[in-house]
């Protein structure tokens, strides 16, 4: 009898300590719930570039910094200065958005179905163009 009665007082016991705990965590989880008028920002992500994937393990989105390069020359004729490329990437690995930016200018090129189909906007030193390319070749570009 006196067995029972310290096997039921240590279940009530545990079972207190249960509930304890799981109030603890869902406490927890209430203070982490985003409350607009108290929560601070979030801290800032830095970094050399950034990859996302898809659940294949495919890249899909990329933004990172192409380094300075004496050997490459530009249209422009200069040579390749420091460069941030956003790239958004479908599922065969083709870049069909894209997003450039340097100290001699900025530009975006959409891709259709075929690198042949295109359009290019860019802002190089003074200059800026538009530029219109279909599949079949047809081609105009805008210039102020």
């Amino acid at each position: 009898m006196k067995t029972q009665r310290i096997a039921l007082a240590l279940t009530f016991i545990n079972l207190a300590l249960l509930v304890f705990q799981l109030s603890r965590t869902n406490s927890a989880e209430a203070q982490a719930a985003p409350d607009s008028a108290a929560q601070s920002p979030a801290p800032m992500l830095r970094g050399r570039g950034m990859e996302i994937v898809d659940d294949q393990g495919r890249l899909r989105a990329q933004i990172k910094l192409e380094p300075a390069s004496k050997t490459i020359t530009m249209p422009n004729g200069k040579t390749m200065s420091d460069t941030v490329i956003f790239r958004l990437i479908t599922p065969d690995g083709k870049p069909r958005v894209k997003f450039a930016t340097s100290d001699q200018g900025s530009g975006m090129s959409l891709v259709g179905e075929t690198d042949a189909t295109h359009v290019i906007l860019q802002s190089d030193l003074a200059k800026s163009s538009l530029k219109l390319k279909n599949g079949d070749g047809q081609e105009q570009i805008l210039k102020p």
